[in-house]
């Protein structure tokens, strides 16, 4: 029953648990909005180019 109890109240893995899940929900916010970072994305590059070349 010790063995048990201790087991249970044993937090040494919690940590990469809660890394693995916060990997997973930003992997799924990345799916959901993908054509949206994609159009952000290539119109910051647009006005960088743009205004790298009146430099």
């Amino acid at each position: 029953m010790r063995n048990l109890r201790s087991f249970i109240r044993e937090e040494d893995g919690m940590g990469t648990v809660e890394i693995v899940l916060i990997i997973v929900v930003l992997i799924a916010l990345v799916a959901l909005f993908k054509e949206s970072i994609t159009k952000l994305a290539k119109e910051i590059l647009k006005k960088v180019t743009d205004n790298a070349k009146k430099i």
